[in-house]
């Protein structure tokens, strides 16, 4: 069934299974909204795979989260963190988060948690409740969570152990928390013949507002037949509710499970208020006359920009009173839907803080192919009258191939005169090829949008939206859409410009460490360097190998302050000096000294740490000098990794007069030194000290390992998390007489 639709429960499939947990989770920890997550076989991306108790454009808006990315939602830093985050009202997500505060702007207190087995993460559970029901989570709530998680956790695991992964489709289920029985109809008789007999009129609203039980004398009331109303949300069937404000207060209600009201006008300009009750289920609304607007003034409920009557526990005023005389939608047509404004605002605040093209791109199609049921997405830029793929997602690499390389696709007219900056929808193929006869179709899509990317009125690419079945744009989605195309054009062109940054600083610091090291006899090296996380700039971390004769070697590994050009350019001077003295056979404490002075003298506002040794293969011996840097590791055959006492001296670039003393090692044939910069063991919270003792507990080389795969096991481990350091490792290891 398709996820936009509800879905009853039963079924023996894993999907059936999780979808029952979650439905019991809910029901059994008093909540009124449920959203099981699945982590991607990467880790990197929550899909949600099913939910309960939410409208399907909320849903959808949230389908899918970056894990490493989005810092905005709760339930990212829940799996990030590896910890249960609780929320008990809007003002605290507003501060904690208060990018979703935007996106969902409504009263609840909320869960989220990651669900684990087997010691690793497999997805998450994210619960809601009303604000202000309680200050925290019951002990019989957390249990009822804890034990949810662990069965969760155990089917997830279980699946993808058998070959048969839970895998969540591009929109998540809607599921129907009524149990399935044989007295559904009967009951829905009873329940339509009592409310026939009030006075007042009433019908019911599944979870996405459509009617699913009307009264006579709410169809009356509404000049509408029960045909007419049901299976359609109400402000649907009724133009004169068809504003964004009115969906807005059913919304609100569902979310934060809390009773609103407003009062608009009728047919016939008969005043009406809606009272909204929610449930688990959906909401029951009560229609009824409004004998008098009592403490309000009648040019607030009397005209077609007349504002309706709220209740102060409804939240904000909810949108002005249609006039039928009118005509309908015409508020509609001018006001985009305030959830597609919220959905805009959470888009916006998480593109802000994408740094890639790529970033953007994901970002970008996460939110648009759930939302608006659109199956590919590709960014297109031009280079001389051609397009380039710059980032695509859903298109197969047969379709890049395509669209790569080719002539920009022109509008009407001639290709001159491309209209680059005007967004165009094309409902089907055929109306495609009308307007753009040199257009290509790839992968069989039949209906598209391109959205046109340009900063400072300057056209540079298209955002191409495909759909694979014929697609009617609306109005209103038409002016969503473009209003996206602006936000992706700052986001692209700001991340563009940061990879071409980012690049030329990548390219500098590649040119200025040793391309290839020397090959010296009896000593076997490797050498890794990995640049911080994209968002930092150029490292200092460096490192050099020098051949001193056919037995000696000096090897040196060091940090620069900052991490700017600046930084780059005294790192460059650092090691030719430190090269210079090397050659002229300077011993370790002198090299330092001579170089401590250059930099004093050259950049007295930077400083250094470098650590300097120098390796006598014929004598099995080394001699150590420290500037202030990171003490080595010495891992001997059949001994455990122990820490180097070195005497630092202090860091090159303070004192032009400082000394630095040597220390003197053994060597063993096998043994194993390892040089490191502050990137491979700095944590928040962790002592330098103990993480030393940590990474020496941990690195035991076997003499059959080639050090290249240490080097690279070493940086691996450090890299998978969130790094704010470049990491630079230099191995050295005595092979004895080659």
């Amino acid at each position: 069934m398709h996820g936009e639709h509800l879905t009853g429960r039963g079924g023996t499939s894993a999907s059936s299974r999780l979808d029952d947990l979650l439905i019991e989770t809910v029901s059994a920890a008093g909540a009124h909204i449920g959203m099981a997550y699945v982590l991607d076989e990467g880790g990197h991306v929550l899909e949600m795979e099913s939910a309960v108790g939410i409208p399907g454009s909320i849903a959808r808006a949230w389908a899918r989260v970056r894990v490493k990315t989005d810092c905005s939602m709760p339930i990212a830093v829940s799996i990030r963190d590896q910890r249960l985050i609780w929320v008990a009202g809007r003002e605290e997500l507003a501060r904690a988060f208060p990018a979703a505060a935007l996106a969902l702007p409504y009263h609840f207190a909320a869960v989220t948690t990651p669900v684990c087995s087997g010691g690793a993460v497999w997805g998450g559970l994210v619960l809601l409740w009303p604000s202000g029901l309680a200050s925290g989570l019951t002990p019989r709530q957390r249990d009822v969570i804890d034990h949810a998680c662990d069965e969760i956790g155990a089917l997830l695991r279980q699946a993808a152990e058998q070959g048969h992964p839970i895998t969540p489709r591009p929109q998540p289920r809607l599921l129907d928390p009524r149990p399935e029985t044989g007295t559904g109809r009967r009951a829905h008789r009873l329940a339509l013949d009592c409310l026939n007999r009030l006075p007042e009129g009433y019908c019911c609203l599944d979870t996405e507002g459509r009617v699913s039980l009307v009264s006579a004398p709410a169809a009356e009331l509404l000049a509408r037949s029960p045909s007419e109303l049901l299976g359609r949300p109400l402000w649907e069937s009724l133009p004169w509710l068809n504003d964004p404000a009115y969906e807005d207060r059913y919304r609100a209600a569902v979310v934060s499970r809390q009773a609103t009201h407003f009062t608009t006008h009728g047919p016939g300009a008969r005043q009406l208020t809606f009272r909204l009750y929610p449930g688990l289920t959906g909401i029951t609304v009560r229609v009824a006359p409004t004998r008098a607007a009592r403490g309000v003034e009648p040019s607030l409920v009397a005209g077609p920009m007349a504002r309706p009557v709220v209740s102060p526990a409804a939240g904000p005023v909810a949108g002005p009173v249609v006039d039928p005389a009118v005509g309908p939608g015409v508020n509609a047509a001018r006001e985009p839907r305030v959830m597609a404004l919220h959905e805009m605002l959470h888009l916006a605040t998480a593109l802000a803080r994408a740094v890639t093209a790529q970033e953007v791109l994901d970002l970008v199609a996460d939110h648009v192919i759930p939302v608006y049921g659109a199956q590919a997405l590709a960014i297109l830029t031009w280079q001389d009258n051609r397009m380039r793929v710059a980032a695509s997602r859903g298109y197969s690499q047969e379709a890049v191939e395509q669209y790569d390389s080719r002539p920009v696709i022109h509008q009407t007219g001639p290709p001159d005169h491309y209209e680059a900056s005007e967004p165009a929808f094309f409902a089907t193929w055929d109306e495609l090829c009308r307007q753009r006869p040199d257009s290509i179709r790839a992968d069989d899509m039949n209906a598209w949008a391109f959205l046109p990317l340009a900063t400072s009125g300057r056209p540079f690419g298209t955002c191409v939206l495909a759909y694979a079945r014929p697609h009617r744009f609306s109005g209103e989605e038409r002016a969503t859409l473009t209003a996206l195309g602006g936000l992706i054009a700052q986001a692209f062109e700001r991340a563009r410009l940061y990879d071409n940054k980012h690049q030329l600083a990548q390219c500098l610091q590649a040119s200025l460490l040793p391309q290839q090291l020397p090959e010296i006899s009896g000593l076997e090296v490797a050498a890794r360097y990995v640049p911080a996380l994209p968002g930092m700039d150029i490292g200092g971390d460096f490192y050099d190998l020098i051949r001193l004769s056919p037995t000696m070697a000096a090897a040196v590994i060091g940090d620069v302050q900052g991490h700017d050009m600046n930084a780059a350019a005294l790192m460059g001077q650092v090691r030719t000096a430190i090269h210079a003295h090397a050659s002229a056979g300077a011993p370790p404490g002198e090299v330092l000294a001579h170089t401590n002075r250059l930099l004093a003298e050259l950049s007295p506002d930077r400083f250094t740490s470098c650590l300097y040794l120098s390796i006598d293969l014929a004598e099995r011996t080394a001699c150590l000098s420290s500037a202030g840097h990171f003490p080595p590791l010495l891992s001997r055959p059949g001994a455990a990794t122990q820490v180097i006492d070195v005497s630092p001296g202090p860091l090159l670039g303070i004192d032009p007069d400082a000394k630095y003393a040597a220390t003197d090692l053994v060597l063993d044939p096998g043994s194993v030194l390892t040089l490191y910069t502050d990137g491979l063991i700095e944590e928040p919270g962790l002592d330098l000290g103990d993480a030393i003792t940590g990474l020496a507990r941990r690195f035991a080389p076997s003499p059959g390992t080639p050090l290249c795969d240490l080097a690279s096991a070493l940086i691996d481990t450090a890299a998978a998390d969130q790094r704010t350091d470049d990491i630079a490792v230099l191995l050295l290891r005595d092979t004895g007489p080659q």
